[in-house]
């Protein structure tokens, strides 16, 4: 478990690289607390944590979402075997299921297969030995499913396919980020320990949303964010989009 999180640390560190243009050129060197050290051209030395959004202010699901939950956590299953009967690349794949159009039990195995076939399509002629990232919107996917999100990355060596924001809805996004920012300023110390120059934190997101959604992202810009990192972002995978807090 702790190699799988290691190589989608890198996934995520090459994704946002490239969606972050002022990213500084270097070596970038897998570590602990923090993630990773980045050696600059200049030869100064970045720290760079990692975080997942974790929206602690999400309600628990009832009954009927509990089932909805596992309903499209085996279509994804049903899906991911479907691709790999004719690939072995091993792909990071988040699906955005829709919440006005839901997909149906009489639809499953034909969306799938569906599915199956597409991701195939958008992989074809890729070299196994490079990243690439693939966006699919609502327009070219079926009934049911908003956004499709397709990485690889040659480090990875474990298949993850998930519902986007599978840890919940946030209630309070700007909260969840305070307190995002808050764990990891309290362990900012041990990092420190490293004497590196310059330390940043970016905290993913799948898909930037919450159960009050309405103008969210300029919220979020408008926000004043307080922390002991010299830079944090936030990073919203489905939309390739870095929004820096600090």
């Amino acid at each position: 478990m702790q190699e799988e999180k290691k190589q989608l640390e890198i996934l995520l560190l090459d994704y946002f690289k490239r969606s972050y243009p002022a990213f500084p050129m270097g070596k970038a060197l897998p570590s602990e607390s923090p993630d990773f050290v980045i050696r600059m051209k200049n030869k100064n030395l970045l720290g760079l944590e990692l975080t997942r959004l974790n929206p602690a202010s999400a309600l628990d699901p009832d009954a009927k979402g509990i089932r909805e939950i596992q309903f499209r956590e085996g279509f994804i299953a049903l899906t991911k075997e479907l691709f790999e009967r004719d690939s072995e690349l091993k792909l990071f794949v988040k699906f955005l299921f829709s919440e006005n159009e839901k997909l149906t039990a009489s639809r499953e195995l034909s969306v799938a297969a569906i599915l199956s076939n597409l991701i195939r399509k958008q992989v074809q002629g890729k070299k196994e030995s490079s990243f690439f990232q693939v966006a699919v919107h609502k327009s070219n996917l079926p009934v049911g499913i908003n956004e499709l999100l397709i990485v690889h990355h040659p480090k990875l060596k474990t298949a993850i396919w998930e519902r986007s924001n599978n840890l919940g809805i946030s209630n309070n996004v700007i909260k969840d980020i305070r307190e995002s920012i808050h764990k990891k300023d309290e362990k900012l110390r041990l990092y420190q320990k490293q004497h590196l120059n310059y330390y940043w934190l970016l905290i993913t997101t799948d898909h930037l949303r919450g159960v009050k959604s309405f103008n969210l992202s300029n919220k979020i810009i408008n926000h004043d964010f307080q922390s002991r990192f010299q830079q944090v972002f936030l990073f919203d995978l489905l939309k390739a989009k870095v929004v820096q807090l600090v």
